[in-house]
């Protein structure tokens, strides 16, 4: 059974949601506010979290902020609708997705479904189906080495942390080098088929792999951008 934590400060919303997610049978911790559950995420990790942007004390972005200094915790925001600036801060922070109020249950339920299967280590049970998939062989492309079992990624021997989305944005590159990969087809490989992200979302998530890894090499240029095409990863 999967646990999600829940923080949001609108307690119909946190009734409504942990009532609709406990009969789909996951595990649901609630917090009123990010301050609340900061300590709580880092001591106990859930497997997804979704969190409220708009908070009292310490909104979500904030306590995504924190969290990404030492968790990948898969994330969805709840955004307002309107607040097209929050979601793209939210996705330079390392979110992997976001759904804008109001929402229906069902749709909420879909994409808590999506991420944590991109979530899921190969070779794990399926924490929706059940299913145990087939191990699958770490891919290594010069520094590079990105092992999907356990959803770990190396440079030149450093660690990289990467999101779930921005793992396998980068698998699909890595694993056909000198191939241009179109923003579509990137969705495709990271995103549920019931998940519509526009250029821009992709976009943010590569720029924030290349982030991550000029922190651990300052000359990493792997990831090449062909504009009005799409990205690369480059031959070594």
């Amino acid at each position: 059974m999967a646990t999600i934590a829940l923080v949001d400060d609108d307690e119909n919303i946190i009734t409504s949601v942990s009532i609709f997610l406990e009969g789909e049978g996951y595990h649901v911790r609630t917090y009123n506010d990010g301050a609340s559950a900061l300590a709580a995420l880092a001591e106990d990790p859930p497997d997804l979290g979704v969190f409220d942007i708009k908070m009292p004390r310490m909104d979500g972005l904030e306590l995504l902020r924190r969290l990404r200094q030492t968790s990948n915790l898969p994330v969805i925001f709840l955004t307002s609708k309107d607040d097209e600036f929050d979601e793209a801060l939210g996705l330079n922070l390392g979110a992997d997705d976001y759904i804008a109020k109001p929402f229906s249950q069902r749709l909420l339920g879909e994409r808590v479904k999506a991420v944590l299967r991109r979530a899921r280590p190969e070779g794990e049970p399926d924490p929706v189906s059940g299913m145990e998939p087939g191990d699958s062989k770490p891919l290594e492309r010069g520094k590079l080495l990105l092992d999907p079992n356990r959803h770990s990624c190396s440079w030149n021997g450093e660690p990289v942390r990467l999101t779930v989305t921005e793992f396998l944005i980068l698998q699909a590159l890595a694993t056909r080098v000198g191939y241009v990969k179109s923003r579509d087809s990137l969705m495709d490989a990271a995103y549920d088929d019931q998940v519509y992200v526009d250029d821009r979302t992709i976009d943010s998530h590569i720029k924030r792999v290349r982030k991550k890894f000029r922190e651990v090499d300052k000359t990493f240029d792997s990831i090449e951008t062909l504009y009005g095409v799409g990205y690369r990863y480059k031959e070594d």
